[in-house]
């Protein structure tokens, strides 16, 4: 007699949280990993050159993996990107490095602007085929990339009659916005990273996106464009707040 579990009559299956990406030499790609990325907005109402030049030094001592960008629309602003596949990394280790600036009796304290904190994860589609670049290389390149210095990053929701369209129409919809942005990524005008943020966000959004480009006018372009499709036009419930900046620093780990 096999000791196998059956699933029964009234019995739930197990729930795969895996991601998977298109078959390669005919086996399914499936991935346990993911890649969390958070965006803090922080401002400073004292020396705000010393304290990112601070802020920056602690996080290279820590070796915490990290993009500082100043804020467009904020002169004493200051976007903090970090990521990790360890989501404990953002309570501990990042949260540990500001703390550590804000307890420095000459520095100012930074201060958090929670309406623009944004965090998601990578996932997949099913159609990836390199699964494990795109859920941990391709974020990290974009946000790296040396002369890609201008990002806009804004949270979106959905309405919820978008996740009651038959599968098959769902995947027009989305195919069309994906055309779009690998039509922008094809001529280096923008480059873009997609997260799902389901219940990690406080204004229950669904996804962070982050555009990332050598010029802004192209990043503007891209959502100008995207508001004919008819995922936005139709099926968008709100998008922003837009958090505009431009590098001012990277940290390497």
């Amino acid at each position: 007699m096999s000791d196998t579990p059956k699933h029964g009559a009234g019995e739930m299956a197990p729930i795969d949280v895996n991601e998977r990406g298109a078959p390669r030499d005919g086996v399914p790609q499936v991935s346990a990993r993911r890649l969390f990325m958070q965006l803090l907005v922080l401002e400073h109402a004292g020396n705000f050159d010393a304290a990112v030049h601070f802020l920056q030094a602690r996080l290279e001592q820590a070796g915490i993996p990290a993009v500082l960008y100043a804020d467009v629309n904020h002169p004493q602003g200051l976007g903090l990107l970090t990521f990790s596949e360890d989501p404990t990394h953002f309570v501990t280790r990042v949260h540990d490095a500001l703390r550590e600036c804000n307890r420095v009796a000459d520095i100012t304290p930074w201060r958090v602007r929670p309406e623009f904190s944004m965090l998601g994860r990578t996932y997949s589609t099913g159609y990836e085929s390199d699964l494990t670049h795109w859920l941990l290389d391709r974020p990290r390149e974009t946000v790296m990339h040396r002369g890609w210095d201008w990002a806009v990053w804004y949270p979106l929701k959905r309405t919820g009659a978008f996740s009651r369209l038959d599968p098959k129409e769902q995947g027009a919809i989305l195919r069309e916005h994906g055309t779009i942005g690998r039509q922008y990524g094809a001529q280096d005008l923008a480059h873009d990273i997609r997260l799902a943020c389901h219940g990690l966000d406080s204004n229950d959004n669904d996804f962070v996106i982050g555009l990332i480009g050598a010029e802004l006018h192209p990043l503007s372009h891209v959502v100008q464009t995207m508001r004919k499709t008819r995922q936005t036009g139709e099926y968008m419930d709100h998008m922003g707040p837009f958090f505009v900046g431009r590098v001012i620093g990277r940290v390497l780990a």
